[in-house]
């Protein structure tokens, strides 16, 4: 049984990282933006242990890039970058679709479901109404638990893992795009209606419609590609 210490301390690097995550998709630490381990751990107020490890972890997520004399950055994505994870996540989704599809949903997954399309219900709200932090808590919960039916952890954690980065490229841009509203996908209800039909054809559809969207405000981005934070016309 471990010791009371290393369960605080790994519940503290988790914290940590989560609080930090948090801090990069709600733009608040933008792409190239550098920090030290002493500058995080000042400003949560805690030692420098849980810190290194919660940095360590999130640059092994691809979220974060260091450098030995100079601490670590936000990794900065590019478009190519940002076209291979909607690629990526597209494959991964229709794996999880193909599951599906094979073993039909029981009473628990039913059960599930039922809290997937609550996350459906306030993602699409959200998009709507160009609430972007409230979209990306819910679009990021609602994809967790739409993977979780294929009752498989690695392709939960994967498919998790190319939402995030997406994000996490994406966030910068939209905060700094007037036509934001127009960019953010809403079709989460109808892609839980298709599960729920067990339609996977369905599903795809709705899912390739998604990646079209994404891939076409890419197009948008490319010619310039400007730096996060400055204004787009």
């Amino acid at each position: 049984m471990p010791a009371s210490g290393a369960v605080t301390r790994n519940t503290l690097r988790q914290q940590i990282a989560d609080a930090l995550r948090d801090e990069v998709l709600a733009g608040r630490l933008l792409p190239g933006e550098e920090f030290t381990v002493k500058h995080i751990a000042e400003q949560y107020g805690v030692s420098a242990t849980p810190v290194r490890e919660a940095l360590v972890d999130l640059s092994a997520q691809g979220l974060l890039d260091s450098d030995q004399h100079r601490g670590f950055h936000v990794h900065q994505f590019t478009v190519s970058d940002f076209r291979s994870m909607v690629e990526a996540r597209s494959l991964i989704a229709d794996g999880v679709f193909r599951r599906i599809e094979e073993h039909p949903i029981g009473r628990v997954q039913s059960e599930t479901l039922v809290s997937v399309r609550r996350r459906a219900e306030e993602a699409g709200r959200a998009a709507k109404g160009g609430d972007l932090d409230v979209l990306i808590g819910y679009d990021l919960r609602f994809w967790r638990e739409l993977a979780a039916l294929a009752a498989n952890q690695y392709i939960c954690d994967f498919l998790h893992r190319m939402r995030v980065q997406a994000w996490v490229f994406s966030v910068p841009f939209l905060r700094a795009d007037r036509a934001c509203r127009d960019w953010l996908w809403s079709g989460h209800e109808q892609l839980v209606d298709a599960i729920t039909l067990g339609d996977a054809e369905a599903a795809r559809t709705v899912v390739d419609d998604c990646d079209a969207h994404a891939l076409a405000w890419a197009d948008r981005l490319e010619p310039e590609q400007p730096e996060p934070g400055r204004p787009r016309k």
